[in-house]
């Protein structure tokens, strides 16, 4: 009987590893996929006769390595059946011989490059940017203490906690915004009907602006705070922004938190056949709610309406944020930063760090299992996202994760798209093609 549940349980852990080991054969099939329709919306980029060499060359790459993997697989299956029948006689057999060697040193090294470029270039971005963080936060403090002592409804989102700052949203590595929340703000209108994309329309019953006189106030504390020398109003914007130190920017958005409350536009999230995410993650999500900005709205550029004057941004940082809890997702966020700034600060700012994130949450819905975010797998699901934003940027289209009819490319140019998806290709290829091209990343 010892013997029976003995092999019974290194039978099911033969199983448990060729499943995995298909796993990666199934995406090493996708990548091949991706990267053949990669070539296809990407031709056009290129119209040399030297682009068909070059990417024919780089395709028969990764398509021998399919091939490798399919003659490892056959060699796999007989193997297995092999080790089965001999598990019978001696069930001491290790169970490693399953995986193929080849992969498994590949999937290290991969494994291997992706950490040492995150301990080498994301720590070093990340701790620059935590730095910057610290230095542009002692005098944003300063001003928003003037402030909610002028006009107590305002409540700043900014806290420090052991050391760190929290509630300032990281732009850029020189960009941040800050949010203050109203208080006391009595009854309101809420229309949510879609007309305006990625806005709803807020009315305040006593009639007050959205500004709120915010930009006069700031203006007054930015003259009382003890960095005045350092700190100076941006006249030529509507909104109210910071230069500080004449390195960086800061805007100050006044908002409003809906909590308990979820939009109607994005009443389609989750969608029903997807397991991702998980649905107790999903009520907490619609339970925290959203945020509704006083800013320019993407959707609203070109766009003329009677309502526009009381238009606020959805926001839905916190819950972006809840749903990338868990495997290896914010570590693979930072690494799309890192990369992001690098090679992809392009004039008139096509790519984002937000777009990042987006096609982050996307590939989280193409890949819904806990298993396709380990660390292994970071490397197939960068590759993934990258070939997700030449797709977009050739399409001149990037949906909102929770508003899919907002355009996060409106009001980009047609060029600085176009360049955009010709350098991105060029990333996404090395990393294909290349197996230590984060080396010089």
């Amino acid at each position: 009987m010892h013997e029976q549940v003995k092999l019974y349980s290194e039978t099911t852990n033969h199983q448990g590893k060729l499943e995995k080991y298909y796993c990666v054969r199934v995406s090493m099939i996708r990548e091949i996929l991706a990267y053949l329709y990669a070539i296809l919306i990407v031709g056009i980029l290129e119209s040399s006769a030297s682009f068909m060499i070059r990417y024919t060359n780089d395709l028969q790459t990764i398509v021998g390595r399919g091939k490798n993997l399919e003659q490892q697989n056959q060699v796999e299956r007989n193997r297995c059946s092999l080790t089965t029948s001999y598990r019978l006689r001696d069930t001491h057999t290790s169970s490693k011989m399953l995986l193929p060697q080849d992969m498994m040193a590949a999937q290290s090294k991969m494994l291997y490059q992706m950490n040492k470029y995150y301990g080498e270039r994301v720590q070093a971005r990340m701790g620059q940017v935590q730095k910057t963080i610290r230095e542009v936060c002692k005098v944003v403090q300063e001003v928003l203490k003037e402030v909610e002592v002028q006009e107590p409804r305002f409540i700043s989102s900014l806290t420090e906690c052991n050391g760190r700052y929290e509630g300032l949203e990281v732009i850029s590595p020189g960009e941040f915004e800050v949010v203050l929340y109203l208080n006391q703000m009595g009854v309101f209108n809420f229309v949510d009907d879609g007309s305006l994309p990625g806005c709803a329309v807020l009315k305040l019953s006593d009639g007050r602006k959205r500004s709120m006189s915010l930009w006069t106030l700031v203006a007054q504390a930015c003259d009382k705070c003890a960095y005045r020398d350092s700190v100076k109003m941006i006249a030529d914007t509507t909104e109210v922004k910071l230069r500080i130190r004449e390195r960086y920017v800061v805007q100050i958005t006044p908002a409003f938190k809906c909590a308990g409350l979820w939009p109607r536009s994005a009443s389609h999230w989750p969608i029903a056949h997807i397991p991702w995410p998980h649905p107790n993650i999903v009520a907490e999500v619609k339970t925290e709610g959203f945020d509704m900005l006083s800013k320019e709205c993407i959707g609203l550029q070109g766009k003329q309406s009677a309502m526009e004057g009381d238009a606020w941004a959805l926001s839905f940082i916190d819950a972006e944020n809840r749903l990338l809890q868990g495997g290896s997702r914010k570590r693979c966020l930072s690494i799309l930063k890192t990369l992001r700034d690098r090679h992809l600060d392009l004039p008139g700012n096509p790519v984002t760090s937000y777009h990042m994130k987006t096609l982050l949450l996307y590939e989280c819905e193409k890949h819904p299992h806990e298993a396709e975010w380990d660390e292994i797998c970071i490397a197939d699901r960068i590759n993934g996202i990258l070939l997700q934003l030449i797709s977009c940027l050739q399409c001149r289209r990037c949906p909102h994760y929770f508003l899919p009819n907002l355009d996060l490319f409106k009001g980009k140019s047609p060029s600085g798209l176009e360049n955009a998806a010709k350098q991105v290709w060029r990333l996404t290829r090395e990393l294909l093609t290349n197996s230590r091209a984060l080396e010089k990343l």
